[in-house]
């Protein structure tokens, strides 16, 4: 998200490839690779969700494989405890009607306090083909099972009476203090934001600027799986993972209108261990935030150990942007781009530009070739920026 008339206070480092960004390092034209199946502590600001920008910034986002050497620890343990007895607790036994307009809140919430308090390990049923109206609803731990698998087949539907939440305006589903999780099931998620993107203002300058819920979030989860689940519609956030630790999401379809106002694709927040891989995400906001508005308040902030690898990125206003606030609690240093290669719609294809008290340091482009999108020449932009080139690099930084 960029906030055009007051980027002077922010320090941002921009990769932009505005058009087609593939980052290479295995063939990606296999068939294979075609499966598209993508706070609680939030604090954001005014300024990020408020009245300084009113342009939607959509993008698209599809991670292939992700890290090759990633520890599927999370997915093997769980998978293993699956094989002890298995409790099976279905939605409709409990009163959820499925016909799209029945509120089925309170079934889903009776199901939940049952698996939650079985000793047994649950699977919790939302059988397929039916549509199921839902309240703001939480699902809470810790439980008693040493592992729930969540198999959501059919469709979720967000209530979109705004007076629905009213206790907590910031989230939809939120799965909360639980260990071994596992969501899954082929089914769709829809958060039914058309309402709030109407009341938005960045859609209607004479609404006032609130914030809307995120459609599913997980905090302070542990050994988490969350799978082949299409996530769709949010009122603002689709997915946001927040305090969680060891966590495997794959197989996500995440979809919203690209004028839909501030439906960021995937958050991740203070969480550890995370792999996203094998997702298609194309939302009207941020396709995929971890990093980002760092340092608001002076508050210091640490960010490490990042890597988005075999991506394709198309459509985007930035493909690859690291932002923060300017101030003393944030230095951007030790950052890699390498085999990377598309086009720009912009001149400006590389925009470097950093505070001159704490510059960025440890900047590497190693065969980064971007070209104008229009046939130009694109041109890179760097201020207070230690950039090291290796390989064929294009556009450079101006000495």
């Amino acid at each position: 998200m960029g906030l055009d008339k007051h980027i002077s206070t922010f320090l941002i480092v921009v990769l932009s490839l505005n058009s087609i960004c593939t980052v290479y390092s295995l063939d990606l034209d296999h068939d294979d690779d075609r499966d598209l199946v993508e706070n609680h502590d939030h604090h954001y600001s005014q300024q990020e969700y408020g009245t300084y920008d009113f342009r939607a910034h959509p993008s698209y986002f599809r991670p292939f494989e992700g890290i090759n050497n990633f520890d599927n620890s999370a997915r093997t343990m769980i998978f293993r405890r699956l094989a002890a007895s298995v409790k099976t607790i279905n939605v409709l036994s409990f009163g959820a009607k499925g016909d799209g307009s029945t509120d089925d809140t309170k079934a889903f919430e009776n199901a939940w306090e049952e698996a939650c308090s079985s000793s047994e390990n649950v699977t919790f049923i939302v059988p397929q083909s039916r549509s199921y109206l839902l309240k703001p609803l939480r699902f809470s731990g810790p439980c008693n099972s040493n592992i729930i698998k969540m198999e959501i087949g059919g469709t979720l539907i967000a209530s979109d009476d705004r007076s629905d939440y009213s206790e907590d305006g910031r989230h939809w589903l939120r799965f909360d203090s639980l260990v071994n999780l596992v969501v899954e099931g082929g089914g769709t998620i829809d958060g039914n934001g058309n309402v709030w993107w109407q009341n938005s203002c960045k859609i209607n300058k004479n609404k006032p600027c609130k914030d809307a819920p995120t459609a599913v979030t997980f905090y302070k989860c542990t050994e988490l799986v969350v799978k082949n689940l299409k996530i769709q519609n949010a009122q603002q956030i689709h997915v946001s993972f927040e305090r969680c630790k060891s966590v495997e999401a794959s197989k996500l379809v995440v979809k919203a209108p690209e004028s839909s106002p501030n439906t960021d694709g995937i958050h991740i927040t203070a969480t550890q261990d995370i792999h996203v891989s094998s997702s298609t995400i194309a939302t009207g906001d941020d396709a995929y935030r971890s990093i980002g508005s760092l340092g608001s308040g002076k508050s210091e902030a640490h960010v490490s150990d990042v890597v988005v690898n075999r991506a394709k990125l198309s459509g985007t206003t930035n493909g690859v942007r690291i932002k923060t606030w300017q101030s003393s609690a944030v230095q951007v240093k030790n950052v890699v781009y390498e085999n990377i290669k598309g086009t720009s719609a912009s001149t400006v294809a590389i925009d470097l530009q950093c505070s001159k008290s704490y510059p960025c340091q440890g900047i590497v482009l190693e065969n980064v070739n971007l070209e104008d999108a229009n046939g130009g020449k694109s041109d890179a932009v760097c201020k207070n920026v230690d950039v090291q080139n290796s390989g064929n690099v294009s556009p450079v930084c101006p000495n």
